[in-house]
């Protein structure tokens, strides 16, 4: 544990003791003597409406007036370009030209001010609970330990009192982020050692589909799975597992199998494979090997499918990380034939999603899986992620704090990278182990599979999945995460179901995720209050989505329409009433949780 004395907790306390007496100031200063005559009872004597502009033609009352116009200017302005409460480069600049802006956007702006400040706020609280609570248990300072690997963003003067660091849990704006130690970013961030704190989303990466002119198809036309035959009939597709039997993938005997313990990843050659001629080199590689492991790394935010970003695989000697965006239109035609070939055996841990990626994609379709996740699961075992595999099977502790990050970024930082390897670096360990001890099991009482076999075979079924678009059905909007229990009327759920369809429309067109368009959160909001004009939905705006403004007359008239066709969603609100949760047909509907490829909100 630092000292009182050390570098750091000094620098760390004498920042924080800046920035309180900041706050301190302009609280107790111009800020509080200026609002304290306003809130009094003298305020309500100043004339409104007709009779302000009547007395302001006045001397003695214009300039009064005008001084107080000028110094509420000036506050304002002062507040949101203050770099001691935002950072050097986070200002939020009051709007030039007053005389000439409308209310609704000066009302915006001091809105989407103060929802800032208390954002910070809240975040900071939470942040500061979350390392007391980790500091009494432990007994250590959070970000004391010089051994970890991760890293922490701290924003500006932003530091806790004493020896460890308080760090905001804000979005990065700035790749200067990505370097590992301690170093500046343009945003007035700081990378620090400690513990990680990763973004979902950095709102400043350019979109991958813009940045590697990746194509979608986000039409409403079914999936066509165009590197798979059809059935006789013409009426399905046929997967390439369906001409091998699961047996032929079984182990007969535990003698057979001799369990390979990894080198560390310290020790194991590791290629991140960016260019052509190194995936060129990968699939070579992989001819040559009966066993790989294989994972993915998503990201479903800022865009209407999601895309897979990158893709993780280890062999027994080896680790690569495929940078799928960059070489997105070749992945396909070097990986397609080695990940079908029956011969060679995938592992992978709870492939469920993974598989559909990879037929979404890239056209690949996987033959000859074991996965893990099924295989804990006939093991029942405490847990079934890969965190708990790796503890219980390894020894290694994983740091699981990059799971939701933001995998678009580039160039990936060494934090990054190793955590993606991490993920298939012990599977085929794993995969060993298990094995040893599903063969070395009794089938249950009335069970005709062994445990190995029912392994094979859940793994089969999972490789069997055909990816579907999801849709946007007429019902689908009763899905919205947060309308069950809501107590909407009617007309509510007329605009609920409104908003949702036009945000569909526009996250198709756009390639965006539905949250991003429109929150749920959000859209229930706006449901609730009803707007019927422009002004109305801006006040309901409390930060920006940039759709909904651009496009907030189609909005309106929207929900306009929708409050005419109330009648149709009469039952329906009765149903929620009555708690009761109204079945929707087995579709797979694209608004649960913000909708096709978001972030619950």
């Amino acid at each position: 544990m630092k000292s009182d004395n050390d570098p750091i907790a000094v620098e760390a306390r004498s920042d924080h003791s800046n920035n309180a007496q900041s706050l301190q100031t302009l609280v107790s200063g111009p800020l509080s003597s200026s609002l304290s005559p306003l809130s009094s009872s003298s305020s309500r004597t100043i004339p409104s409406n007709q009779d302000f502009h009547f007395f302001n033609n006045f001397d003695n009352c214009r300039l009064p007036f005008n001084q107080i116009s000028n110094t509420s200017d000036s506050l304002l302005r002062f507040i949101g370009s203050s770099s001691e409460n935002w950072g050097p480069n986070n200002s939020i600049n009051f709007p030039n030209n007053i005389e000439s802006i409308a209310d609704d956007e000066a009302y915006r702006w001091l809105t989407d001010l103060n929802d800032g400040i208390l954002e910070q706020f809240d975040v900071s609280v939470d942040e500061f609970q979350n390392i007391r609570e980790k500091e009494e248990e432990t007994g250590r300072v959070v970000g004391s330990d010089p051994d970890n690997n991760g890293f922490q963003l701290v924003q500006g003067k932003k530091k806790k009192k004493g020896d460890g660091v308080l760090m905001n849990d804000l979005i990065c704006e700035s790749p200067g982020w990505m370097e590992g130690g301690s170093s500046s970013s343009s945003s007035g961030m700081k990378v620090t050692t400690g513990k990680a704190k990763v973004p979902f989303h950095i709102p400043t990466i350019r979109k991958p589909q813009e940045e590697y002119s990746i194509r979608v198809n986000n039409s409403k036309q079914p999936f066509v799975h165009v590197w798979l035959q059809k059935s006789e009939d013409g009426l399905r597709f046929v997967h390439p597992m369906e001409k091998h039997s699961v047996i032929g993938f079984v182990d007969k005997y535990i003698a057979d199998i001799k369990p390979v313990k990894p080198p560390s990843i310290e020790s194991t050659p590791f290629k991140l494979v960016e260019e052509l001629k190194d995936l060129k080199e990968l699939a070579a590689k992989l001819r040559s090997v009966d066993e790989l492991a294989i994972d993915l790394e998503h990201n479903q935010y800022r865009s209407f499918q999601g895309l897979t970003c990158l893709m993780q695989i280890s062999t027994r000697t080896e680790d690569f990380i495929v940078d799928t965006l960059k070489l997105w239109i070749h992945i396909g035609p070097y990986l397609r034939e080695i990940f079908k070939d029956p011969s060679k055996k995938k592992v992978m841990h709870g492939a469920d999603r993974d598989i559909l990626w990879l037929q979404r994609d890239f056209g690949i379709y996987l033959c000859n899986l074991f996965d893990t996740g099924q295989a804990s699961r006939v093991l029942k075992l405490e847990r079934n992620s890969l965190e708990h595999l790796l503890q219980h099977y390894c020894g290694v502790t994983a740091n699981k704090d990059y799971q939701n990050a933001d995998w678009r970024l580039r160039p990936l930082p060494n934090e990054m990278l190793r955590y993606a390897r991490e993920d298939t670096h012990y599977l085929l360990y794993i995969y060993d182990l298990m094995r040893i001890i599903l063969l070395s099991m009794p089938k249950e009482p009335g069970h005709f599979d062994s445990p190995l076999v029912e392994v094979y075979k859940r793994s089969s079924d999972v490789c069997m999945q055909l990816y579907e678009k999801e849709q946007l059905m007429p019902n689908s909007y009763l899905h919205v995460y947060g309308l069950q229990g809501s107590g909407f009327n009617a007309e509510q759920l007329a605009i609920v179901a409104a908003l949702c369809e036009w945000r569909d429309c526009i996250a198709r067109v756009e390639d965006e995720s539905t949250g991003y368009i429109l929150p749920n959160k959000v859209l229930l909001e706006i449901a609730k209050q009803m707007p019927v004009t422009a002004s109305k939905l801006r006040r309901l705006l409390n930060s920006k989505h940039p759709y909904v403004e651009q496009d907030i007359c189609h909005v309106v008239d929207t929900i306009k329409c929708s409050l005419q066709n109330a009648v149709a969603f009469e039952a329906a609100a009765q149903q929620l009433r009555m708690g009761r949760v109204l079945n929707v047909s087995e579709e797979r509907v694209a608004v649960n949780a913000g909708g096709s490829g978001s972030v619950a909100t």
